[in-house]
């Protein structure tokens, strides 16, 4: 039987429209100008089944992080007809706070997280500012509740999620960061998260950043590539292009929610 073809969103909940260029390059940038930050969740759908990537940050977090809160990620994905509190499958590609707040609003799902990041969050690696700066506390001690409540299906490197939906273990960003291929009527597209947070990224070999392996990080590009059925069917984690690259999911939902499929 042939995989389903899945249609995929990308949904906006949150900016950061200060961002400068020289903030999201490692070295910094030498034309630095303005580069805003986007912040996204994802859904992806097929014939009976939704899967949910990462779940965002609270208001209340953007406020203590600077950042400008649009809309709660839970109340955007209803906008494309998804209930929150159903949906039994959220990928966490890592442990940063804007990927993992709010995972509460989703009581039902199981979330899918790599065995790399869970000890990295966890690990002596947080007794480091450098490191620990884009996690929040109580979101991974959140997450280690829910591993003791059942909750979490672990990823020892590549796994297939459901048919057509696998995740694939990158590092770089943080240690157990994956990346998420989806198979859709245009092909393999790759939500490659903080794997690539702007296209310029990934299509100039220039790091972020906010890392834990550079090597990795750099050969992570590769991995995008090699995964994806062509450049265009990458998507990265923050670019605000992504926006203007795809078109809306509904007239309606301009600015708000893209369809990447």
């Amino acid at each position: 039987m042939s995989a389903p073809v899945w249609e995929v969103y990308a949904v906006k909940y949150a900016q950061h429209p200060e961002r400068r260029a020289s903030e999201n390059f490692l070295g910094g940038d030498p034309h630095d100008g303005p580069m805003p930050l986007d912040y996204f969740v994802w859904l992806l759908r097929a014939p009976g089944r939704e899967i949910v990537v990462d779940t965002g940050f609270s208001a209340a977090t953007a406020t203590r992080r600077a950042r400008e809160h649009l809309r709660c990620p839970a109340a955007a994905l209803a906008l494309l007809g998804c209930d929150a509190r159903t949906v039994k499958d959220v990928v966490i590609t890592h442990l940063h706070y804007d990927h993992v707040g709010n995972f509460e609003l989703f009581p039902a799902a199981e979330f899918h997280l790599q065995d790399r990041e869970m000890a990295y969050a966890t690990g002596r690696h947080m007794r480091h500012a450098v490191f620990r700066g884009a996690y929040d506390a109580e979101d991974v001690v959140g997450m280690v509740r829910a591993v003791y409540a059942g909750r979490v299906r672990f990823h020892d490197g590549d796994a297939e999620i459901a048919p057509g939906v696998s995740v694939h273990l990158v590092g770089g960003h943080t240690m157990g960061l994956q990346v998420v291929r989806v198979a859709t009527r245009r092909g393999r597209v790759v939500l490659a998260s903080d794997a690539a947070h702007f296209y310029a990224n990934f299509e100039q070999v220039r790091p972020f950043p906010i890392v834990w392996s550079v090597a990795d990080m750099v050969e992570g590009y590769a991995k995008l590539a090699a995964l994806a059925d062509s450049p265009a069917h990458i998507v990265p984690g923050h670019d605000p292009l992504v926006m203007a690259r795809y078109p809306a999911a509904r007239p309606e939902l301009a600015g708000i929610a893209v369809r990447l499929d």
